[in-house]
């Protein structure tokens, strides 16, 4: 008997990180949006992260929303509390790879370039067009795993 023979085939490789950051989005605390992500490189996670309020301040699902221009601003997103868990941890993330599950807003992507990732995969489009403009002239892989782009 093979080792494949009665069982579900594997999935891809962006689909394993892309169902991880997926897990990781339910750690979020501001309902809004739940975001997960997770930084990849050579098949290993280096980094995770999740929408969430300043580390030992309260969360938006304790004391509510903080909105400006009908964005709450009280959270982090998942994109950034990754890169700088791995500065926390002196973990190099140049080269890598991030699975977001909603792509990067346009300071997130802008940090996201500025940290050296080559490649960011995410699981719905969110918001913000000129992200694939920049990416394209920086060379930086965008792959839309939702189907729809």
């Amino acid at each position: 008997m093979s080792e494949t023979q009665g069982t579900a085939p594997r999935v891809s490789w962006d689909d394993y990180f892309m169902n991880i950051a997926r897990v990781i989005a339910t750690r979020a605390t501001c309902e809004r949006k739940h975001v997960g992500a997770v930084i990849v490189r050579d098949r290993t996670i280096l980094s995770t992260g999740y929408n969430g309020s300043i580390r030992g301040t309260p969360h938006c699902d304790e004391i509510g929303h903080m909105m400006e221009d009908g964005h709450c601003v009280r959270t982090i997103h998942a994109e950034i509390n990754a890169v700088i868990q791995a500065a926390k941890n002196g973990t190099a993330i140049d080269g890598a790879a991030i699975y977001v599950t909603a792509s990067p807003c346009w300071n997130c992507f802008k940090a996201i370039a500025n940290a050296g990732i080559r490649r960011v995969v995410f699981g719905e489009f969110y918001r913000d067009e000129r992200i694939f403009e920049v990416a394209n002239a920086l060379e930086i892989a965008l792959v839309d795993l939702s189907g729809g782009g």
